[in-house]
């Protein structure tokens, strides 16, 4: 056959046409050309004695924006690779042959990849979005002069090095003599002469994207002050994770940047989502970006730390990826922006940030906790530029790109600055630094890191390397800060029982589970239940599709020890998890005793019901869940009976079928599916409105048989971010539990 087809991984294939000079990577989620590295399918070339990487030359993208949660096209990096590292861009390289890279998808998903591509490029494109960002003319005359200095003297449109292939129906021809035909919504046809073969980029509902490279599990201690290393690679490394750290402090886990694959690195040291408390952003590319959607997806909005001009470009590159209003960023982040050049303090972490010299908008962070003799520091120098470069940038004439003397020397002298400990990006080239810039640094250690290589003799001279999961003690932690969120947990679960009493719970042990193992199993009645307080654990049903991850501050097992009766589920964990032993029987007493159990376990009930929803199922605690239950309305409707839902509320079904329509349009949706929630993303263009918002089934509907169905206020259910995620795929996708749309209002 003249076409190869490449199963990579789940929702990612690479087909080859090489008589028509056809490389087709289908589907480009996060790390996608990690995977292509890693089944060889990217390798080092040489021709006309030039070096450069082959690969794909044309991307596919999926017709979905997301899928099981995450992101499904990320094409910033393997349009990077296509110019830069294959050469398709560079002036007289042998791959530059005139031809750009295709990009292959609906006309909405092209233009947002477009409008994303040219924020990932260049941020903040011009003086006046950066004052509105709330800096003065100076300021950001100064740093456009920068950014043109590093953009070649202009802001280019992503559109002048990338051919985009609109695919709406029936098929296109993209030269050479394939066509690429749309059989299925995310399932193509690609056609080369007889020949053909078929692409399904659809995930399985309960399948993700995998990670490309394996990370060993790391139980990691929560000190005082100290540095856990969640990568020293870059976007290009496909054995390590991309230069990241997870800073902690009073037991309180920070992460800086947000690489993609966060997740699983997350899972791998055994931190849940939930732990984390706060993210500090350095710059918008993706290999430091990819991860945000995966950090939103928890029942409270993740703090989220970064200067204004970061936190602008940021908020504009996630916005014209998703084609939402900038307005949304906030709804799933609490936004706190830091001065530069101020030590700003976050509960007695002190952060300092200082502007970098980059393409897009940048800082590099300093930390400093006070402790005995002073302050204990660490910085974080991501994605800065090597001193070569900084002085070929270096111009006097404020009229022309480039930077002024003065501060490409304050610029150095904060590289320098001399600190306890200090992480350090030598990737080299245009846009990195270079590890012989700090070979006379006074910081007591220095590690080495944003590489895909190993480290040169000179370089293993100057600094340390960080492998995945280790830990830099600044302040060794002398109390449980497990034995204080077990506290606070336990306390927004009991508001009216007196802390003296809480104390008779908290004096339990607190115990640790190594990955893998089965917590609590089904088909007993549980001795202990237990307050998650580390870690991720997987609650698994009966039914598969009701299977689903918990979090830190969510109770396993409750409803079986306070019944007193067998498990229906079976907890396990993923990595190390932590969490506070409660004896059954002790756990009765108390909520006999302290706690009216006719109400708690009348709103437990409800709780149980919404937790086997999709919507409510992954990383809503119980506090959180527990509020729902209590302003949830059941509704029992039998047999040819109308059910009119309050468009204030979002309604599930538990049980039953409902019939939406009359005569050939009308349609049945079952358990599990859900509507009433357009209307919170309203905001949102006509166009997409028109597009993607037919009328919900908000009036009558027809119950086919004997139906539950679950309405909860819509106002309660927009603030848990996790679930306004999962409302916001099904409004882009038309989840498969979510219910259908119709033209016209059903009666």
């Amino acid at each position: 056959m003249s076409i190869r087809k490449l199963v990579v991984a789940n929702g990612i294939f690479y087909v080859e046409i090489p008589a028509a000079g056809l490389y087709l990577l289908c589907g480009a989620p996060a790390d996608s050309v990690k995977h292509l590295f890693r089944r060889g399918i990217i390798q080092t070339t040489e021709r006309n004695g030039v070096t450069f990487e082959n690969g794909p030359n044309a991307i596919l993208l999926s017709d979905s924006m997301i899928q099981n949660g995450h992101l499904c096209n990320l094409a910033e990096f393997p349009i990077l690779q296509m110019l830069y590292r294959q050469g398709m861009l560079i002036p007289n390289h042998p791959n530059n042959v005139g031809s750009k890279p295709k990009l292959i998808g609906t006309p909405e998903q092209l233009a947002a990849q477009l409008r994303y591509i040219h924020r990932g490029n260049y941020g903040l494109i011009s003086a006046e979005e950066m004052m509105r960002a709330g800096i003065d003319e100076a300021e950001a005359n100064e740093l456009m002069r920068v950014k043109l200095k590093f953009a070649f003297g202009q802001i280019a449109k992503p559109d002048t090095f990338v051919d985009c292939w609109p695919l709406t129906t029936g098929s296109i021809d993209i030269g050479d003599g394939v066509s690429i035909t749309r059989l299925a919504h995310n399932v193509f046809e690609i056609r080369y002469g007889e020949d053909s073969v078929q692409v399904d980029l659809n995930l399985a509902r309960n399948e993700t994207y995998p990670c490309p490279y394996p990370l060993s599990h790391a139980a990691i201690d929560r000190h005082y002050f100290a540095v856990v290393h969640t990568g020293d690679g870059d976007g290009w490394d496909y054995n390590r994770p991309v230069m990241g750290s997870v800073v902690i402090h009073q037991g309180r886990v920070f992460l800086i940047d947000a690489g993609p694959n966060i997740h699983y690195s997350l899972d791998a040291l055994g931190i849940g989502k939930k732990e984390v408390a706060g993210i500090f952003h350095t710059h918008c590319h993706d290999d430091h970006f990819a991860g945000l959607t995966t950090l939103l997806q928890c029942d409270q909005p993740l703090q989220y730390f970064a200067t204004p001009l970061v936190r602008a470009s940021v908020t504009r590159k996630f916005c014209a990826l998703l084609s939402i209003p900038e307005s949304e960023f906030a709804r799933y982040f609490d936004i706190h922006d830091l001065e530069v050049d101020t030590w700003n303090d976050i509960m007695g972490l002190e952060v300092r940030p200082t502007v970098s010299p980059h393409p897009v908008e940048t800082t590099i962070f300093n930390f400093r906790v006070l402790w005995e003799g002073g302050y204990r520091t660490y910085s974080h120098l991501a994605d800065i530029a090597s001193f070569t470069v900084i002085d070929a940038m270096t111009n006097a004439d404020a009229s022309s790109p480039g930077l002024s003397p003065e501060r490409a020397q304050a610029v150095k002298a904060s590289y320098l600055e001399p600190v306890d400990l200090k992480k350090i990006d030598i990737g080299g080239g245009m846009i990195h630094g270079s590890a012989a810039d700090f070979a006379a640094d006074g910081s007591r250690r220095l590690l080495l890191a944003h590489t895909a290589r190993e480290l040169t003799d000179a370089e293993r001279r100057i600094g340390s390397g960080a492998p995945f999961g280790t830990l830099d003690v600044l302040i060794p932690g002398q109390q449980n800060f497990l034995l204080r969120d077990a506290s606070e947990f336990l306390k927004s679960y009991f508001p009216a029982v007196p802390m003296e009493r809480l104390h008779m719970l908290l004096n339990n042990r607190i115990v640790t589970f190594n990955p893998e193992t089965i917590i609590s199993p089904a088909g007993k009645v549980p001795e202990e239940i237990y307050l998650l307080l580390a870690g991720k654990v997987e609650m698994l049903t009966q039914d598969p599709s009701n299977s689903h991850f918990l979090f830190s501050g969510s109770l396993l097992g409750e409803s079986a020890a306070i019944y007193n009766r067998e498990s229906e589920e079976t907890y396990r964990s993923v990595g190390f998890v932590q969490a506070l032993r409660l004896p059954s029987d002790l756990y009765r007493n108390f909520i006999e005793r302290f706690y009216s159990s006719t109400e708690l376990i009348e709103v437990r009930k409800v709780e149980e019901k919404l937790r086997r929803t999709f919507l409510f199922s992954d990383a809503v605690t119980n506090t959180t869940l527990f509020s729902l239950a209590k302003h949830c309305r059941i509704t029992q409707v039998h047999a040819g009976e109308h059910f009119v839902g309050d468009p204030e509320q979002i309604h599930l079904i538990g049980m039953g079928r409902l019939c939406v329509g009359e005569g050939e349009g009308a349609q049945v949706i079952g358990k599990g599916e859900f509507w009433g929630s357009d209307s919170l993303f309203s905001a949102m263009s006509e166009k997409a409105r028109e597009q993607h918002s037919l009328a919900e089934p908000q009036h009558a509907l027809i119950a086919l048989d004997g139906c539950e169905i679950y309405s909860v206020p819509l106002k309660l259910v927009s603030r848990i971010p996790v679930v306004r995620w999962k409302l916001f795929e099904a409004f882009r996708n038309t989840h498969p539990y979510a219910a259908p749309r119709f033209r016209g209002t059903p009666r």
